[in-house]
């Protein structure tokens, strides 16, 4: 439960869903006027903060800097849209169309608001709270001072998915060609006159007579086979590219003007 003194700790800070992702910031806090106690939580959702989403923050906690709400990002994002400048009230089919949004039993919800010393609950009168008291901002106990208030532009950095890249082994095939030596035989016919040394080697056999002589011949030829061998490693990495890129946008403010007063005084 978020006490009214807690109410600046939450004001332009993140608030954080269930699974601990960023939604926005919080950019009003409306008060239940029975109660007293806050009620609900505006949160500047979309690209740059450029929406409003309504959340309960009955069940929400203060944690270090942020605001956690028991509530999924993308159902905070598709909460129905109220409009938050309609005099700073939600009308009670705005309430009754978020408390059906995010699974809030209405009817138990309105029985426990006004059950003997609750206050009762008023359901079209919950009222807008910035980080200065109601009374200044309405004026209330005699104060007759205007707040002059305007808006601020805070821009910032949303990550998104911008692509994808990766790594894919396939397989070719390519001619290799490499000279290699290789050895053959061939025949020679070697003559030797009769010397005394091969003389009896010479007449062992008969006189005259038909003789055959076979040789065999042998030649290398050229053989291959492959083997698989790692040559490299890859891997893809990211690494982080700072650009700059300029935003425009429109903020509103408040001018006071006066009447019946003279200028030069008005200077003094």
């Amino acid at each position: 439960m978020i006490t009214q003194e807690q109410i600046p700790t939450v004001l332009d800070h993140p608030v954080y869903d269930t699974d601990g992702n960023k939604i926005g910031n919080a950019r009003h806090v409306f008060l239940d006027d029975a109660t007293g106690q806050p009620e609900w939580v505006s949160v500047k959702t979309g690209l740059f903060g450029t929406s409003e989403s309504f959340v309960p923050i009955g069940d929400a906690s203060i944690v270090d800097d942020h605001l956690e709400v028991p509530y999924p990002k993308d159902k905070i994002k598709d909460a129905p849209n109220v409009d938050v400048d309609a005099g700073g009230h939600l009308s009670e089919d705005e309430e009754h169309r978020l408390y059906e949004h995010y699974g809030i039993d209405w009817d138990a919800a309105w029985q426990q608001a006004n059950q003997p010393g609750a206050g009762g609950w008023a359901h079209t009168d919950t009222s807008e709270t910035t980080d200065m008291p109601r009374s200044a901002e309405t004026g209330a106990g005699g104060d007759d001072a205007i707040t002059r208030s305007e808006e601020r532009m805070h821009v910032g950095a949303e990550r998104r998915e911008a692509g994808r890249a990766r790594l894919r082994k396939y397989v070719v095939t390519e001619d290799v060609q490499q000279t290699v030596p290789v050895r053959r035989e061939e025949v020679r016919v070697e003559r030797e006159p009769i010397t005394d040394e091969n003389r009896d080697a010479a007449q062992s056999g008969p006189d005259i007579s038909e003789a055959e002589h076979e040789v065999t011949l042998h030649e290398e030829r050229p053989v291959t086979e492959t083997e698989t061998v790692p040559v490299e490693r890859v891997r893809m990495t990211t690494e982080q590219q700072t650009d700059e890129e300029t935003v425009r946008g429109q903020v509103r403010k408040e001018e006071i003007d006066t009447e019946g007063i003279d200028e030069d005084r008005r200077d003094r």
